[in-house]
């Protein structure tokens, strides 16, 4: 019996290769529980982002949509006669309902620095499309040397001068005026 007490029927427990496979398995799902969360933390950081950026531009005011934009230069032939300087052109306007006014700004310096100041009027609701051309005539008193430069509804754009060619007048400058 001796023989019988020493050697003890060897008992491997059932539950050992589970229980280091579920300690295994419950790490496992606790890792990937953290990622699943981190990854939901970072999408969410992420969408949070995009969103301030798509809104960002709508909160800032659209660009005005700028009037006469295809108007940039506008030529006009120059007199000078008695320290008065008068210019005198066409510039094409997208309809005949457009009218155009000039006016000088003389700047007190020397030279003289004559910013020629373009609006224009339309108070018709409906009006053709047909490019037209609307005559100006403006007087600038200032010396010889005056530098000039040009506006279209408070807009800069570029102003060609022409010499008027000897023995021309801005009387034989026809003025058409709308009215």
């Amino acid at each position: 019996m001796e023989n019988n007490q020493n050697q003890r029927p060897e008992h491997i427990p059932s539950h050992a290769p589970l229980h280091g496979l579920s300690r295994r398995a419950i790490i496992m799902a606790i890792v990937l529980f953290v990622l699943v969360v981190a990854g939901m933390f970072t999408f969410a950081f992420l969408k949070k982002q995009e969103l301030s950026t798509v809104v960002a531009p709508e909160d800032t005011a659209p660009a005005q949509e700028v009037k006469y934009a295809s108007i940039s230069r506008v030529d006009a032939k120059h007199f000078f006669a008695d320290g008065v300087h008068t210019l005198v052109g066409e510039m094409q306007m997208p309809t005949p309902c457009d009218l155009l006014q000039a006016d000088a700004l003389v700047a007190e310096s020397y030279p003289e620095q004559v910013t020629i100041n373009f609006s224009v009027i339309n108070n018709a609701e409906f009006c053709a499309q047909v490019i037209t051309g609307q005559r100006f005539l403006v007087t600038a008193q200032a010396s010889e040397e005056a530098t000039f430069s040009a506006r279209l509804d408070g807009r800069e754009i570029e102003i060609n001068l022409i010499p008027a060619a000897p023995g021309e007048s801005p009387d034989d400058f026809e003025l058409f005026i709308k009215g």
